[in-house]
């Protein structure tokens, strides 16, 4: 017969596999019950792997079972084996796994390919298995200890109907699961060394990390008699076989931090638990002399005594191999352990109940300091080179906020290069920098930065860590702009400083941050340069959401509360019904304040009563010096007589906590910008605040929000540097009472989709369950393990550049790039 092995599997074809030892009457029994199962015939392939049982069994299956294609095996292979060989002549796109006492439900096969089909991130099913009669659980969930030992919490406890809910979970039953087919042979299947038992738990496990769902569906459901097989080996064998496979699993998969406090305990566990259900009282084998006097002589010790010592021995001589195992599987990993440590569900449970074996757990526990390490909740680091301060900027703001999300379920640590003066709220804040970086960014399990923290500790780069780059502001299309007054050299390497800085985010980062569905696009077009939209990624989610998400800037789930007047009627010159127009933040190149002023000098004349306060001149990072737009705009204001009578200027920024106070004083907010690129892909982030305040908003048409402006009727757009337009837009929305009363409550439930609570959902669900990004964490092709893919070296001169960068956050985040690059810039003039 031609051989099938690792046939090319047929979409929409399931193969199920049975492992048959001596036991062809029950094997007989659950093939026939696929007579029942609603699925089509000429979609399932029926495998038996005949274990070499020695009794006739073959020809016996063969012969009742007609349809079926037999293998046999030449040697009891185990249970692991046993799957794999079968697998090796599937055909299906899917394999499943019966155990040979075990039958089908009606819906077993059509569920789980359901839930296959629906989800590519499932990488296998696990069935939900009941006793042969269906009255009690088999399996419903897994748990792990943290000594290796999978296990079935509500093992015949009563099907009521409380398990009906489809989750996550780390392993499924050998008796009754799917995996893709592919997959399984990706990842070696079923491991060998084992033979039987917790094979299926090192599959799961295995998948796991590797990123790769393993989901319990409830609607495929299996009968099983459990353990028939086993009883044909005893309670020794069965006892030797899990304290050794506990062994390995955990040698395995554990992380290293995870292998080293747990491996020791462990094994000392394992001896204590099979001395003690031996009933061997260990104290009395001291001393023990033979007749002679010496300590050489003979002790009789009851076989389950040697189950944890034998254990033990067997891990030693399968290290070789193990090791090799080890790394090629950590070197793939995806996710951490502290992310699967829930799905292990209760990690401290001792599993046993002889008192000497629990008094032993309890010392081991507390000796090596597992409860707290396998209690751990994420530890998260959040990285802003913006100082965190009573005054922040909004990169500040935006980091402070995913603090706040994030702190409930994780510990969380924010830390700023720039400088920290802030108290957190269940969360710690710091200030650290340079090499100070090395500790907090070894501590986490995530990261998550804005700007050059990859430049500052560049060994995050090569790391392990996992990654989120929150690139919501286009920093290199900023310096298009703001790097003008550096001169035609100054410009260059401000900008290739800046995108060489955002290039190594998106090579490295694991999953990344926008602001917008514009910017998405924007940024999936440099991701596709840098080879990060590769065939792993996309296979895995074709919608690429895997890779980056859109998470723009928030505003706070409570609506603002004002506790004093912070303009009306307190700022000299701003009585309490004057008409303020508000800039609510700073000011920069890419700005026009220029032609708000004018038009607010066109407008006096028919509206004494109309005022423009600037919240904000100086930016409150000490280290950012002020731009030339902003001493244009003072310099405009005193010119045409406004100052202190219809234009002021607020010196430093409000402190965060105090900005209600401001927002509720104003009439109309107000945002204007010259049309260029860096529009285009802008989000501004002082918008938030009036959606938060309820204010209508004039704004310059070009960017992000201005569609959002005119559609929803939350205000009135204009083009760029139209003086009249901007007049007349203003006017009507200070003087219109309709047109601004329906503006407001145009706004008032706007605002509701940009509450942090609602745009910070997809960095609050990665971190739930964070992992490695595929293309970064699979070896490269035929290079050595462990080895991932990397970018080609930039130029000697460029890195020197970036070089350059790394000290430039502490003094002030992005812009101040362009100050420092521009003494760099007059010197190698001065030298040319």
């Amino acid at each position: 017969m031609r051989s099938r092995e690792n046939a090319e599997p047929r979409p929409g074809v399931v193969t199920v596999v049975l492992v048959n030892y001596k036991g062809a009457d029950d094997t007989i029994t659950a093939l026939r019950a696929f007579d029942d199962v609603e699925w089509p015939a000429d979609r399932l392939q029926l495998v038996v792997v005949e274990n070499d049982s020695g009794d006739g069994s073959t020809e016996q299956i063969r012969a009742a079972v007609p349809g079926a294609l037999v293998i046999e095996s030449g040697a009891n292979l185990g249970f692991a084996g046993g799957c794999n060989l079968g697998v090796q002549h599937a055909t299906g796109e899917y394999v499943a796994f019966l155990n040979n006492d075990a039958r089908p439900g009606p819906r077993w096969i059509e569920a789980a390919v359901a839930e296959l089909d629906r989800d590519p991130t499932v990488g296998a099913v696990a069935s939900k298995v009941l006793d042969w009669d269906g009255a009690l659980v088999d399996y419903v969930d897994g748990s792990l200890t943290w000594f290796g030992m999978g296990y079935k919490r509500e093992v015949e406890k009563p099907d009521t109907g409380a398990y009906e809910v489809a989750k996550d979970v780390l392993f499924g039953t050998g008796a009754a699961m799917f995996v893709r087919t592919g997959l399984y042979r990706e990842l070696g299947g079923f491991d060998e060394r084992f033979f039987m038992f917790y094979e299926d738990v090192d599959l799961g496990w295995r998948l796991n990390l590797l990123g790769h769902r393993v989901r319990y569906v409830p609607e495929s459901v299996a009968y099983h008699k459990h353990h028939v097989t086993m009883r044909k080996f005893g309670n020794y064998r069965e006892s030797y076989l899990l304290e050794r496979n506990a062994l390995l699993t955990m040698f395995k998969n554990y992380d290293d931090e995870s292998l080293a406090r747990a491996l020791p305990a462990a094994m000392a566990l394992s001896v204590r638990r099979s001395v003690a259900r031996s009933g061997l009282d260990a104290t009395a084998l001291d001393l023990q002399r033979s007749p002679g006097g010496d300590d050489i002589g003979t002790l009789e010790v009851p076989k389950m005594a040697l189950t944890g010592p034998l254990a033990i021995d067997y891990l030693v001589e399968q290290m070789p191999s193990l090791l090799t195992s080890r790394r090629e599987l950590q070197a793939r990993r995806r996710r951490s352990d502290r992310d699967l440590l829930p799905l292990f569900r209760e990690a401290m449970e001792p599993a046993y109940g002889m008192p000497s074996y629990l008094a032993a757990h309890e010392v081991l526990v507390e000796a090596f300091g597992i409860a707290e390490h396998f209690t751990a909740r994420h530890r998260i680091l959040i990285v802003t080179g913006e100082p965190l301060l009573d005054r922040m900027a909004g990169p500040a703001i935006r980091a402070w906020e995913m603090a706040k999300a994030l702190a409930p379920d994780h510990e969380v640590r924010l830390v700023s290069t720039a400088g920290a003066r802030r108290a957190g709220d269940g969360f710690s804040v710091e200030y650290a920098a340079g090499t100070g970086l090395r500790e907090p960014t070894a501590w986490a399990d995530v990261v998550v930065f804005q700007g050059f923290l990859l430049e500052t500790a560049p060994w995050l780069k090569d790391s392990d860590v996992i990654v989120v780059a929150d690139i919501y502001d286009p920093m290199h299309l900023e310096q298009l702009e703001q790097a003008r007054e550096l001169g035609p050299d100054g410009r260059r390497h401000a900008v290739e400083i800046t995108t060489h800085a955002l290039n190594e985010q998106l090579r490295r980062a694991d999953f990344l941050l926008c602001a917008s569905d514009k910017q998405r696009d924007f940024w999936l077009g440099q991701l596709a340069g840098q080879g990060r939209i590769s065939p792993a990624v996309y296979d895995e989610d074709a919608s690429l959401d895997n890779l980056i998400s859109v998470v723009p800037f928030g505003v706070e789930d409570s609506p603002p509360v004002q506790r004093r007047h912070g303009i009306k009627g307190v700022v000299p010159g701003i009585g309490p019904d004057d008409k303020v127009v508000l800039w609510g933040g700073g000011v920069y190149n890419w700005f026009d304040p220029l032609t708000l002023i004018r038009a607010i000098d066109a407008l006096k004349d028919r509206r004494p009563d109309v005022r423009l306060f600037f919240l904000g001149l100086k930016h409150p990072n000490p280290g950012v010096p002020q731009m030339r737009v902003a001493w244009e705009t003072r310099q405009l204001a005193d010119e045409l007589g406004l100052t202190d009578r219809h234009v002021f200027f607020n010196e430093g920024w409000v402190p965060y906590e105090e900005r209600a106070d401001y927002l509720l004083d104003a009439d109309v907010g107000v945002s204007t910008h010259f049309e260029h690129v860096e529009t285009a892909f802008s989000f501004r982030t002082r918008i938030l605040d009036y959606l938060w305040a309820s204010l209508p908003i004039v704004a310059t048409d070009g960017d992000t929000f201005a569609p959002l402006i005119r559609d929803h009727g939350l205000g009135r757009t204009v083009p760029a540097q139209d003086l009249a337009s901007l007049e007349q837009a203003l006017e009507e929305m200070l003087y219109d009472a309709e047109a601004a009363a329906a503006a407001r409550k145009a706004v008032g439930s706007f605002a509701e989709r940009y509450a942090w609570s609602r745009v910070l959902a997809p960095l609050v669900e990665f971190c739930r369950t964070p992992r490695r990004a595929v293309d970064l964490a699979v070896p490269a092709a035929g290079g050595p393990s462990g080895k991932r893919w990397t970018q080609p070296s930039p130029s000697t001169s460029l890195r020197a550049d970036v070089a350059l960068a790394k000290g430039y956050l502490a003094a002030g985040g992005v812009r101040e790039v362009s100050r420092r690059a521009s003494g760099r810039v007059r010197r190698v003039l001065g030298r040319s």
